[in-house]
């Protein structure tokens, strides 16, 4: 007999009706349990599902506990599904969740990060992609019988009466067509426009337009995708229109189109469909058998998927990567209409349990003078974040991790980024817990006066009534550098600044500032920020950078104890695996600006000590940067938790004199 695996539900809804309806038919898996919040509604969902009263749960914890349940299928109201997903994950179990599988990408990243973390299987429940009409779909575009693909129309749209209390009108619990329908016609064009490289196809351009209701969801959404194989796509959905459920491809002879493509059986079997194809102008129609219903050949799918060992589904059924590509583009839809959702404003911003992993090594501090709280060895850099949803996933896990210290610049994101962390900072009332490191008077406005004037707004952004740490973003050689410490002083009087030093500046630059406060009795410069990585930067990466990885530098840090504050401490990704280090433009990419046959060389020793370590070159690249004989603090700029996760592999490590110097062939 063929294994099963063990299913529970969490919530006993509607869809969670067919996902069991569809195991029922599954040869394997099968449902073992329910949860709900109602005893009443677990209750009669297991009677009318076979389920055993015992396995009938009330508490989402309990269900997750169990050690029978191998899998489970998480149905409740979208908010919901990403926090009760990470539940379940971190308790070990395989996890189909129903679209959306988060709220924004950063959560479905999330997700996606936290299954690999623990080795269990991770599907965002997209039933239509299993159906055999999809499958046929696939061979008959991917044969090129058709030539290759040119446009995709791709609609799902309803017209439910408008009820304020109803979840797809409740902008609380994440209502509006685009997180209800629109991941349908969205992966839909993305599955279809990847045919070619049997891959989800990402969108180079989005523009859309849209209906705001009365209760402040999109009750209405078009948009228009481009992506960059010259494929485009139309998508449209809504809640409160009905305009028909369809997917038309057209292709260089011809064309598919589905009359019935998301929800064909969705209650019973048998879930036949037809296609209509074209080609060269003559038409006929292809009959489509499907003996079961719907969600059967999803749970099968899946089922059959867990049973091999696999982390998730492939092409054309979502894989986990697809969910977050999916994410990506719903996010930028909702934003092109004006639909900010639940989670993503100050006033409803959600912490999730469970982001990171148990047992991670724990960040190390540093107590600094005039600092009053402890400054973490690793900095999280905060030029990458532009929604407070996206920010509040990470930085909530910086802090988990034990990190204290961020930094911003007056020009990141144009000021969007000092926004979004001021928001983040007053919604969870840390702003006396944390160190933020605020830099300013970057070139063309690198003057005395744009100090202060600057300054006054990026407080204001951040919500601050001072910097504890101040970083002068660049230096201007033509100003007398008495000038800037004078206007640094200024502001150390007005109780706004409290240690300061300066980025992209010489050695000789700032003992000329030591020296000229010392001679005046002002506040000398404490810190250095330059590039200081295991790779020697080749070609800088914006003008005016300097990096301190040079025998002089070294020798003059060593020998003052000045203390250094790497900025791209990882060099970018230079120690990365090949894979992974073209995910930055071509033009400033690690190879880029760190190829050099030294840097080469040096790659290749932090692989060899890495080995034996049994890390990754890249926390070897990183912990040399935090084993220095000075003081040394790394900057960097994971963009999901799992990156966070991987950069404190470093922390457990504490390099010798002897292992910094032949890393950096020193030798």
């Amino acid at each position: 007999m063929m294994q099963k695996v063990k299913w529970g539900i969490i919530g006993p809804g509607s869809i969670a009706g067919n996902f069991a309806l569809g195991l029922a038919e599954s040869e394997a898996g099968s449902l073992f349990a329910v949860a709900s919040r109602s005893p009443e509604r677990a209750h009669a969902f297991g009677k009318e599902f076979g389920v055993n009263a015992d396995k009938c749960y009330t508490n989402y914890c309990d269900i997750c506990a169990d050690p029978e349940v191998d899998a489970i299928h998480i149905a409740t109201p979208h908010p919901f599904h990403a926090p009760q997903a990470l539940m379940a994950i971190r308790a070990g179990k395989h996890v189909s969740v129903e679209k959306p599988a988060g709220l924004n990408a950063a959560e479905v990243e999330a997700l996606r990060e936290a299954a690999a973390q623990e080795g269990v299987f991770f599907m965002e429940a997209y039933m239509y992609l299993h159906h055999p009409q999809i499958t046929r779909l696939n061979e008959i575009l991917a044969s090129g019988d058709l030539g290759a693909v040119q446009h995709i129309d791709a609609t799902f749209g309803f017209a439910a009466g408008f009820n304020a209390e109803s979840r797809l009108y409740d902008r609380a619990l994440a209502g509006g067509g685009i997180l209800d329908v629109g991941g349908y016609p969205v992966s839909a064009a993305r599955m279809i426009a990847g045919i070619a490289d049997q891959a989800f196809a990402e969108p180079t351009s989005i523009k859309a337009v849209g209906q705001i209701g009365q209760s402040g969801v999109d009750e209405v959404a078009h948009g228009l995708l481009s992506f960059a194989n010259g494929v485009t796509a139309r998508i449209a959905c809504a809640v409160a229109r009905d305009l028909g459920q369809s997917i038309h491809v057209t292709c260089e002879h011809g064309s598919v189109t589905l009359r019935n493509p998301w929800v064909p059986g969705r209650e019973v079997g048998p879930a036949d469909t037809v296609l209509e194809i074209v080609k060269d102008g003559a038409t006929h129609q292809e009959d489509i058998a499907a003996p079961k219903m719907l969600f059967a050949y999803e749970a099968e799918a899946a089922s059959r998927a867990i049973i091999a060992g696999a982390s998730g589904c492939s092409y054309p059924a979502m894989s986990p990567e697809g969910s977050v590509g999916n994410a990506q583009v719903l996010d930028a839809w909702r934003r092109e209409v004006g639909y900010q959702v639940v989670g993503e404003d100050a006033a409803t911003i959600r912490m999730l349990a469970g982001v990171l992993p148990a047992n991670n090594e724990r960040m190390k501090t540093h107590e600094i003078d005039g600092v009053a709280n402890p400054v973490s060895a690793l900095i999280m850099g905060c030029d990458n974040r532009d929604t407070i949803a996206e920010g509040a996933i990470m930085w909530d896990a910086w802090m988990e991790a034990g990190g204290t210290t961020f930094d911003t610049a007056f020009v990141y994101g144009g000021g969007k980024h000092e926004q979004v962390l001021g928001e983040w900072i007053a919604a969870r009332g840390v702003a006396d817990d944390i160190n933020v490191i605020v830099k300013g008077a970057h070139t063309p406005y690198c003057l005395p006066q744009a100090i202060g004037a600057q300054l006054d707004i990026s407080l204001s952004r951040l919500g601050l009534d001072r910097a504890a740490i101040y970083i002068m973003h660049r230096d201007n050689l033509d100003v007398p550098v008495g000038e800037f410490v004078e206007a640094i002083a200024r502001e150390r009087d007005a109780g706004r600044i409290g240690v300061w030093g300066g980025s992209n500046w010489t050695t000789e630059r700032f003992d000329e500032a030591v020296s000229y406060a010392k001679k005046h009795d002002l506040e000398p410069p404490k810190i250095l920020n330059n590039n200081l990585s295991l790779a020697v930067m080749q070609k800088p990466v914006w003008d005016g950078c300097v990096t301190s990885n040079t025998p002089q530098t070294l020798e003059w840090l060593r020998k003052t104890g000045t203390m250094h504050l790497s900025w791209s401490s990882q060099a970018r990704g230079y120690f990365l695996d090949e894979a992974l280090r073209g995910r930055l433009p071509a033009s400033i990419g690690p190879d880029v600006c760190y190829g050099s046959d030294t840097n080469e060389e040096r790659r290749r020793r932090a692989g060899e000590l890495a080995e034996k370590y049994n890390v990754a070159p890249h926390n070897i690249a990183t912990a040399w940067v935090l084993s220095q004989s000075f003081p040394s603090f790394a900057l960097i700029g994971p963009r999901s938790p799992g990156e966070i996760v991987s950069t404190l592999r470093s922390m457990g490590l504490s390099l010798t004199d002897d292992e910094v110097a032949w890393l950096n062939l020193e030798d």
